[in-house]
């Protein structure tokens, strides 16, 4: 692995043998803390994301989702903490729609994001749950300074979010967002966050605040029921492991999206990608085809599990894999629908510790604020249900109880059965392609995580246009063009490439220390003792 950093950046990796790194400095902090205080890496991790809800609410919160993979040591686990859909949505609930909502309380499913700290922290933690929730309380009580990026997506957000139940009451001041500097505070959210701590979040699910949230919902205009609450459950799943060169990439199984990380690996290999040089217009040509391909057949066949009518083993089998990387014109840009494999914004953070457990963590209210929909106490509902689909037969088809398809993904390399690398792209779908971009420039370019991070950045967007970060050489955007693709370069200040923690074993697999890396694109800190 190359130590010293070869893009640049201003930052050096963090050495340490306990190691925090996050989206917001004030978070990473908080997990410090509890590592300093006699806690694990889950308490740390658990610290860090109740945090995060209160000084990055535009990317997260209480009425989110969250996925962890967690290195106890000896096994890799994981968890899905995302939430399902109300009783009342069933397809005629939506007749007359064409697709779903972007905001509002037809894109709230119950959040699962409290179930999953209560389960991480009763099946991995050392430290009594309500000590994790003492900086996130202090902050939402006695204020903090609201950081520049963080101010910028608020007040975007506003005249989009600005009319939706309960948005402008908590995150507006005189119809304002906050500005960069100003101290702000949410008291509601601090009342809220000490009795999820005190009830061991059952007030969420079937007490209180549960009852709140119903009260709110059926006098707003969702259709929220006490029973949707109480039917919440975290599901232990196991992870899908797919082999690239000597590493094992570990996601989270559908209804999550990292199956199109594994996907795009398995075509890219077929393809022989590495005939191709690093940061090459070549390569990177490949990995866009490759990804084209992923997101095809995923928007095509992945959904709750429960739902899907395709294996993930299928969409993973090598050699319907190659059949797709055949399909690849090395010297022309495609386009590419659905292959048939029968014959076979979000916040990340990581934490590992010196006795060698490690966890990969993501939790989102998905687009900025979410829903635009805020809940008496501060808590603001997530629009994952946007996701769902509404063409009749579709396995990601809206339905009562019913997982929607997810971005939001950890990730996790192992090496020889052993750890090796926690890390994550948050970003909606930029998340599986930051996963291939950040696996490769490990893998095959030996990079440490905080040069994996730094390095340039290519991604599809929403629209299946080809973007790219405005530090990408000039050579290298000249080739994709003379390759077909239609390249738009980003200004320089743009968040659209995500934002990336990693932290990964010092030097050949020993749990003596590790290396850790964070963004600059956003306010990302790594931070260790």
């Amino acid at each position: 692995m190359l130590i010293s950093p070869p893009y640049g950046g201003g930052r050096a990796p963090v050495l340490a043998k306990n190691v925090v790194a996050s989206s917001q400095p004030l978070a990473t902090q908080a997990g410090i803390e509890v590592l300093q205080n006699g806690g694990n890496a889950v308490d740390a991790a658990l610290a860090t994301a109740i945090t995060l809800t209160v000084v990055e609410p535009t990317m997260n919160g209480l009425g989110g989702d969250g996925f962890a993979l967690v290195w106890d040591g000896k096994k890799l686990h994981g968890m899905n903490a995302s939430g399902r859909a109300p009783a009342a949505w069933t397809p005629e609930y939506f007749v007359g729609k064409s697709a779903m909502d972007p905001i509002g309380w037809n894109t709230v499913t119950v959040p699962g994001v409290v179930s999953g700290w209560i389960n991480l922290s009763r099946k991995f933690g050392k430290l009594p749950f309500a000590q994790l929730f003492k900086r996130a309380i202090d902050y939402a009580e006695n204020g903090f300074p609201v950081s520049p990026v963080i101010a910028r997506q608020w007040r975007e957000a506003i005249p989009i979010l600005k009319d939706q139940p309960g948005f402008a009451q908590a995150f507006l001041i005189d119809g304002k967002a906050p500005t960069a500097g100003q101290i702000w505070r949410n008291m509601a959210q601090a009342n809220t966050l000490r009795e999820i701590a005190n009830t061991e979040g059952e007030s969420f699910y079937s007490g209180a605040l549960a009852k709140s949230m119903v009260e709110f919902s059926q006098s707003t205009g969702g259709c929220f029921t006490l029973a949707d609450f109480a039917a919440n459950k975290t599901d232990w799943v196991e992870p899908l492991a797919f082999d690239y060169g000597e590493y094992t990439l570990h996601e989270i199984p559908p209804n999550g999206s990292g199956i199109v990380a594994q996907m795009t690996l398995g075509i890219l290999e077929a393809a022989n990608v590495k005939q191709y040089p690093a940061n090459s217009a070549q390569r990177i040509h490949l990995q866009v085809e490759a990804m084209r391909m992923a997101f095809a057949d995923a928007y095509a066949y992945v959904s709750d599990a429960k739902t899907m009518n395709m294996s993930p083993s299928a969409l993973l089998d090598r050699e319907y894999l190659a059949s797709r990387a055949a399909l690849i014109n090395h010297q022309q840009a495609g386009s590419y629908g659905p292959g048939d494999p029968h014959s076979g914004g979000t916040v990340y953070l990581c934490a590992a510790d010196s006795s060698g457990m490690m966890i990969s963590y993501i939790q989102s209210n998905f687009r900025g604020f979410g829903s635009g929909v805020v809940a008496p106490g501060g808590i603001a509902f997530h629009n994952r249900g946007m996701s769902f689909s509404l063409v009749e037969g579709h396995p990601n088809q809206v339905a009562p109880g019913k997982r929607p398809f997810h971005t939001i993904i950890p990730a996790f390399l192992s090496k020889g059965n052993q750890p090796a690398m926690a890390f994550g792209v948050m970003g909606g779908n930029m998340q599986p392609q930051g996963h291939v971009q950040f696996v490769m420039r490990f893998v095959d370019e030996y990079l440490n995580p905080q040069s994996c991070s730094d390095a340039p950045r290519w991604r599809i967007d929403d629209l299946g246009k080809l973007t790219v970060e405005s530090s990408m050489p000039t050579a290298v955007v000249d080739g994709l063009k003379a390759l077909g693709h239609d390249v738009m370069i980003m200004p320089a200040n743009s968040l659209d490439f995500g934002s990336a923690q990693a932290i990964a074993l010092l030097g050949d697999q020993t749990q003596d220390a590790y290396i850790a890396g964070s963004d600059h694109r956003r306010d990302g800190l790594a931070a260790g003792f």
